[in-house]
């Protein structure tokens, strides 16, 4: 499947309620963080999505690359930060529901994590080097690669839950 717009992308929804969480997290009176804590985690929450956004703008697979690396970053540094205060937050000062919502925004941020890699290795090796550079003979050739892309997904899609090749797809975000 082609996506016209950053928005339809699941990776970029994804980090779009990452940075949801986040916000809903750092608006709780309960989460006790310094000012520089909380400025550094609401920027890297944010700049999952926003990276994405700008690669998926750009027009060439190698900066699309470079901004994945970069949000695919982000979130690993959102995943830290939560474990850092989760560390503390076994010393008995928060309540339970907080540490609950901070290992569901860890949990999410891992999400992105593995679908991000998943895009960006799918890439590596992509012989289209973006819009910028599609021309009809490429372009033609890159659907033909994306119909049997999706052909591929759809199949893994109806393996059963449990099936060793579906279960290595989903953990490179691949479906």
């Amino acid at each position: 499947m082609t996506y016209q717009r950053f928005e339809d992308l699941p990776v970029w929804q994804k980090a779009a309620a990452l940075y949801e969480m986040a916000e809903d997290l750092l608006e709780n009176h309960g989460f006790q963080a310094t000012r520089g804590f909380r400025d550094q985690l609401d920027r890297a929450a944010l700049s999952v999505s926003n990276n994405i956004a700008e690669g998926f703008e750009r027009g060439t697979t190698n900066e699309l690359l470079q901004f994945l690396y970069i949000a695919r970053g982000s979130a690993g540094e959102v995943r830290s930060m939560l474990k850092l205060k989760l560390r503390r937050a076994h010393t008995g000062r928060w309540p339970q529901h907080l540490q609950s919502q901070v290992s569901d925004l860890i949990s999410l941020a891992e999400s992105c994590s593995r679908q991000l890699r998943g895009w960006a290795a799918s890439l590596q090796d992509c012989e289209v080097k973006g819009q910028r550079h599609l021309n009809p003979k490429t372009r033609a050739e890159n659907e033909r690669k994306q119909h049997a892309e999706a052909m591929q997904r759809q199949l893994l899609r109806r393996l059963p839950a449990d099936n060793p090749l579906r279960k290595d797809a989903e953990a490179r975000g691949l479906i």
